[in-house]
């Protein structure tokens, strides 16, 4: 297949790219200046020239705090943009998979959040979030939404390589741990979308939950960074554990946001290794990527 994915810099639109060619699929990512999503009908003279047989959205404002900020720019991109890339796909007879988060759940419930389960988005982020899957499934209702979270890999800034950095400037770290989620290393996450992506064509429209299947805190995966970073005879400085509620930031964030991805499964027949088999392999190529740049 011939894919289009919108975004490029992204970790998720980067692994897609790279594990294109595994899976027998032609994936080109497009991202600004190319292809700015804030920015109205900037996609159809893109997807008309690149001919593609799927259409996938890996694009997305993430910055959470600023978002608070930054709502309307936000908002273009995360339900505005997404919902031009579904109408464009729909208009040429073209799967669309779009990608949403976990954070448009406010963490209250205390088990995993099934796709039947009532959205309340906390802070801005999460809110354009929200709109943009309404958006996409009213401009094409055979849209494929997969809401994940906790995104880790090799490329862009995530929590697992900035437990890499701080390990070597602190001796000692404090980190929340009672904040749950699903830890998703971003080549699995491609992985699963691009297996799908080969089954998309008459598939029911709909949300699904597509994330690593293994929970964790923060502390949990800051701890198992460590322990990848002791075996390859790094340093390692000693862990605390801190409250959510002693985090200061701007935007809030769900307390306890982990999916449960049983309907991926069963529709699709895909199912995410866990954090705990894909940890080294993302700390690994880390420190690669880091001694490269050295």
């Amino acid at each position: 297949m011939r894919i289009f994915v919108a975004g490029s810099s992204g970790q998720l639109a980067r692994a897609l790219k790279a594990r294109g060619a595994a899976h027998g699929h032609l994936v080109e990512t497009f991202g600004r200046p190319v292809l700015d999503l804030a920015v109205p009908d900037s996609a159809a003279a893109l997807i008309e020239g690149f001919a593609p047989d799927l259409i996938l959205n890996a694009a997305a404002y993430t910055a959470v705090d600023r978002a608070e900020s930054e709502a309307d720019l936000a908002m273009a991109i995360n339900r505005d943009g997404a919902a031009q890339l579904a109408a464009g796909a729909r208009k040429l007879d073209l799967p669309f998979l779009h990608v949403s988060t976990d954070y448009v759940f406010d963490g209250e419930k205390g088990s995993p959040y099934v796709e039947a389960d009532a959205t309340h988005p906390l802070g801005v982020y999460g809110h354009t979030k929200l709109e943009g899957e309404r958006q996409v499934l009213a401009e094409n209702p055979d849209a494929l939404i997969f809401r994940t979270g906790w995104v880790y890999g090799a490329d862009g800034s995530n929590f697992v390589r900035t437990m890499i950095r701080l390990a070597g400037e602190r001796e000692n770290l404090d980190i929340v741990a009672d904040r749950y989620g699903n830890p998703t290393f971003a080549a699995d996450l491609a992985d699963g979308l691009l297996t799908i992506a080969g089954k998309a064509r008459g598939a029911s429209g709909g949300v699904f939950h597509l994330a690593g299947n293994a929970e964790a805190s923060w502390f949990d995966l800051a701890a198992g960074v460590m322990a990848q970073l002791s075996a390859a005879r790094r340093k390692v400085p000693a862990l605390g554990k801190i409250s959510g509620d002693a985090y200061v930031a701007p935007a809030a964030r769900p307390r306890d946001s982990r999916l449960d991805c049983t309907r991926a499964e069963q529709v699709f027949g895909v199912r995410l290794p866990g954090w705990p088999q894909s940890l080294g392999v993302a700390v690994d190529a880390i420190l690669d990527s880091d001694r490269s740049a050295a």
